[in-house]
């Protein structure tokens, strides 16, 4: 099978908003102004800072409100509307929702998990109970509720509900229910259901979100479950290409990333591969491209140039070219366990969950850290979203935006 790695990008826009998982373009990539070689105060400054109940939810950034969640008192979700300039509380809403994750999962917390999706007009947020709510942008009043465990006879999944749903035409994609489920995005019609799993601790609730995709001249929804990586028809759910991948305890966590007409995934403490999809006859096939013994965790991998910066299972980070599965650099020293991803041409910022943003150079050939600085004592498990000149991370008790300015001259 020959894979095409190097498809054609198209121009992305300035990123002025963040109003999904990763970002507009789902892929931790930035458009935009340069950033410093520094992080220090003078080059990065705290503008506002709003303290919350827990979660791990990224924020939502619109050119004017960012969207936080947060789980209080182990038994409420709340979901808050910020003034993006000054913090102000915009409006609030909140519903009864809250489960107890497993005993050896209990360091992880009991608290509101995905990150929602916006659309510029409706707010979707995945509560933890397997609950998908619509709510009106400017006011916060609910538009629809879907109750997964209800609609079909389950319970509520061991660790929560995971995935960020993804906005596409008039529909959204969510995998809940121990699967992936098509939702009309104005009504909360349930359009179709596909990927089921059997209710089981190690199957059962996707710790992935999906990807839109073009793959193989067809454009799909790419979704990683517990066990494997498929291709879903869009418009039937109709699952054209499943590949398993081996996993620990079914810990599949990453965001599948698409190269080409490749798909790249990581999976704890086993290794990483590259799978090749292409039409064949009527259908498609999926090929193994490379594996290669780098073993990931939760963190998604950035791509500059054909290479994917990665942190890993072990705390590291490493660097692989994704023609040949090479690792070319693994960092010398191991990080925190978590590391969020953000790329701008050739640099990364990566916020661990210890609250340290590290300033990393894109560099195949060796690794190279520009700059580092602690802008949390408390832990930072949330996606960082940066929009403009501005950069906003959810601490875990608290909302804190930051802004790049020019230091003045000496």
């Amino acid at each position: 099978m020959t894979v095409v790695l190097h498809a054609e990008a198209p121009q992305k826009p300035e990123t002025k908003t963040w109003q999904q998982w990763r970002g507009p373009t789902r892929d931790g990539q930035f458009v935009g102004a340069a950033w410093p070689d520094k992080l220090s105060a003078e080059h990065l400054k705290q503008t506002w800072r709003v303290e919350l109940a827990p979660s791990y939810s990224g924020p939502l950034v619109s050119e004017t409100t960012v969207f936080v969640t947060e789980t209080r008192s182990k038994k409420d979700e709340i979901v808050r509307a910020l003034d993006r300039a000054t913090g102000k509380e915009l409006w609030q809403t909140e519903w009864a929702g809250a489960i107890s994750v497993p005993f050896f999962a209990k360091s992880n917390g009991d608290w509101i998990r995905a990150t929602p999706a916006f659309d510029g007009t409706s707010l979707f947020v995945p509560g933890i109970r397997d609950v998908l709510v619509s709510l009106d942008g400017k006011t916060g009043k609910e538009n629809w509720r879907i109750d997964f465990c209800k609609e079909y006879g389950l319970k509520a999944p061991d660790f929560g509900l995971v995935c960020s749903p993804i906005i596409d035409g008039d529909a959204l994609y969510i995998q809940a229910a121990n699967s992936v489920i098509k939702v009309e995005r104005t009504t909360g019609k349930i359009l179709w259901r596909a990927l089921e799993s059997r209710e089981d601790i190690m199957e059962s609730g996707a710790f992935s979100s999906p990807v839109i995709a073009m793959l193989a001249g067809e454009r799909q929804l790419v979704v990683q479950s517990r066990d494997k990586l498929a291709g879903v028809d869009l418009a039937t759910g109709e699952v054209k290409w499943s590949q398993k991948v081996p996993s620990f305890r079914g810990m599949n966590i990453l965001t599948p990333v698409v190269v080409g007409d490749a798909v790249f995934t990581s999976s704890y403490q086993n290794r990483t591969w590259l799978y090749g999809v292409a039409k064949k006859d009527n259908g498609f096939a999926v090929e193994q491209t490379w594996t290669n013994t780098a073993s990931g965790y939760m963190s998604t991998p950035v791509v500059i140039d054909n290479h994917a910066y990665l942190h890993l299972g072990n705390q590291r980070y490493t660097c692989i070219e994704l023609a040949t599965g090479k690792r070319t650099w693994t960092s010398p020293n191991p990080f925190g366990k978590y590391a969020s991803l953000v790329a701008n041409g050739d640099k990364i910022l990566a916020l661990d969950q210890r609250g340290i943003l590290y300033l990393l150079k894109a560099n195949p050939q060796k690794f190279e850290q520009l700059d580092e600085r602690e802008i949390s004592t408390d832990e930072t498990w949330a996606h960082l979203a940066v929009a403009g000149d501005q950069l906003f991370v959810r601490e875990l008790k608290a909302m804190a935006v930051y802004q790049w300015v020019k230091p003045a001259a000496k």
